[in-house]
């Protein structure tokens, strides 16, 4: 696993911190928290809710990457290493080893965030939420066989016999389209 903070600007000019984490293997993104101000204790609060969260998925966690921001503490290293995970920190001023993170803030930014404009955290949360969903269920990667990082186990991959059978949901006003088949 990989964690790593980004910032998002609102409408009225204020900050808010975002602390995703996302599974290397299977490309699982989960926002953990937004915050105005991130503190160490927050940080580890957040973790250990990501704890409870994951229950059963918890065991295969064998490292977990982030940077050498002052946020992660000793506290939350703690929480990592309780459940068997190495935490490894990335060295100094070198974004590229903790690249499957930048890169998903770099899409979420893209795809999502810089065409909106946010009002405020709760905006900021639903927004997140609707694109997180369609990024795990619906979008596909190239590391995973244009797979999603969670596919549908009761979809099977055929081909369409005309675009008659192709159904188009869009989400956050249109800004996403997620095709799929029609009976």
């Amino acid at each position: 696993m990989a964690t790593d903070f980004f910032t998002v600007d609102t409408v009225w000019l204020s900050r808010y911190y975002v602390l995703v984490l996302i599974e290397i293997e299977s490309r699982r993104v989960q926002i953990c928290g937004i915050t105005t101000n991130p503190t160490g204790a927050w940080v580890t609060q957040q973790a250990r809710n990501l704890m409870a969260n994951l229950d059963n998925d918890v065991g295969v966690v064998k490292y977990l990457i982030r940077d050498r921001d002052t946020k992660f503490t000793r506290a939350f290293d703690e929480v990592w290493r309780s459940v068997g995970a190495e935490v490894i920190r990335a060295p100094v001023r070198a974004p590229n080893a903790n690249g499957h993170c930048e890169r998903w803030i770099g899409t979420v930014r893209r795809e999502c965030l810089d065409p909106l404009l946010i009002v405020g955290p709760r905006h900021l949360a639903r927004v997140l939420h609707v694109y997180v969903e369609h990024y795990n269920a619906h979008r596909p990667h190239r590391s995973l066989d244009l797979r999603p990082p969670r596919p549908r186990p009761d979809r099977s991959v055929t081909v369409p016999a005309s675009p008659a059978h192709i159904g188009r949901r869009d989400a956050l006003g249109g800004l996403i389209h997620e095709y799929d088949l029609v009976a």
